[in-house]
């Protein structure tokens, strides 16, 4: 692991991270969220198939790894996407979404200490409360909106499920190859996905350019870039040091919505990006 590689893919991996919403916001009007997922799955299970029968990678060697994987992929992907495309669905605003998401790095601090025996210093923990208000004080503004109580079950779900997801993965699977890795993580995913959608939607897709756009997106630059590098970070990083990057999302999640579609951001949210720096760098100190 090189210094520059220390320093330049937390800061990739926030950029790409943040763009999800805007994904998510593109494609949401012409398909339903769960069938969006899964055809988003299969599409990313067929090129890093691809990639890793091309490139002759290992597969994980073992049936108990490919469950360890299996399962932190369903977490991180299948239940916190799920949630998350299901909440804005549902009307409740990408801000708010974000803000309910956002608190991941507090529980994944308590979690770490108790599940992984990881020492939590008293300068993270005035970093991720730092970084939540924040992170509070950029969404403000979004949070007035009205949206339905019911909206955020699915918001909060998503929130168990990337705390526990980051948390499964650092204790029983590490370290695997980004590529096999993949497709061991997104396969129960898609199964799962595939059974909701089945469930719960009517399967009917408007074909826009909107939508290929979104779908070629979120598969090439989020799960295969971003989730490539949230298993690095995860492999060479603690817990709580991967968790707080997850603060940024939400102003960088901001910064694009002002610059693609001309959304409007109180000053308040310039102070509570401040913060939001400042508390990730004292939480990764």
């Amino acid at each position: 692991m090189t210094s520059l590689q220390t320093r330049i893919f937390p800061l990739l991996f926030v950029v790409l991270w943040s763009t999800g919403f805007i994904g998510a916001r593109l494609g949401l009007p012409h398909i339903e969220p769960m069938t969006f997922l899964f055809i988003r799955y299969v599409l990313v299970i067929a090129c890093m198939t691809a990639i890793a029968v091309l490139t002759r990678a290992p597969w994980p060697s073992s049936g108990t790894a490919w469950l360890h994987i299996g399962v932190s992929g369903l977490l991180i992907h299948g239940i916190y996407l799920g949630g998350v495309f299901m909440a804005i669905s549902m009307g409740l605003p990408a801000g708010v979404t974000s803000l309910v998401v956002s608190v991941q790095p507090l529980l994944t601090a308590v979690g770490a200490g108790w599940l992984l025996g990881t020492q939590v210093s008293r300068s993270q923990w005035l970093g991720l409360t730092v970084g939540f208000i924040g992170v509070g004080l950029v969404v403000a503004a979004k949070a007035g909106t009205e949206f339905g109580l019911m909206s955020l079950v699915p918001a909060i779900a998503a929130l168990l499920a990337i705390t526990a997801g980051t948390l499964y993965q650092k204790r029983f699977c590490p370290a695997f190859d980004w590529r096999t890795g993949a497709v061991a993580q997104f396969l129960p995913t898609a199964a799962v996905t595939l059974l909701l959608a089945l469930a719960t939607e009517t399967g009917h897709i408007d074909w826009t350019g909107e939508l290929f756009f979104a779908l070629g997106w979120l598969v090439l630059v989020l799960s295969i870039g971003a989730i490539s590098l949230l298993n690095w970070l995860i492999r060479h990083n603690s817990s709580v040091n991967v968790s707080s990057l997850f603060y940024l999302v939400p102003p960088c999640t901001v910064l694009f919505a002002w610059m693609l579609f001309g959304d409007t951001f109180s000053g308040i949210a310039i102070p509570g990006m401040a913060l939001t720096v400042w508390g990730v760098y004292l939480a990764r100190k």
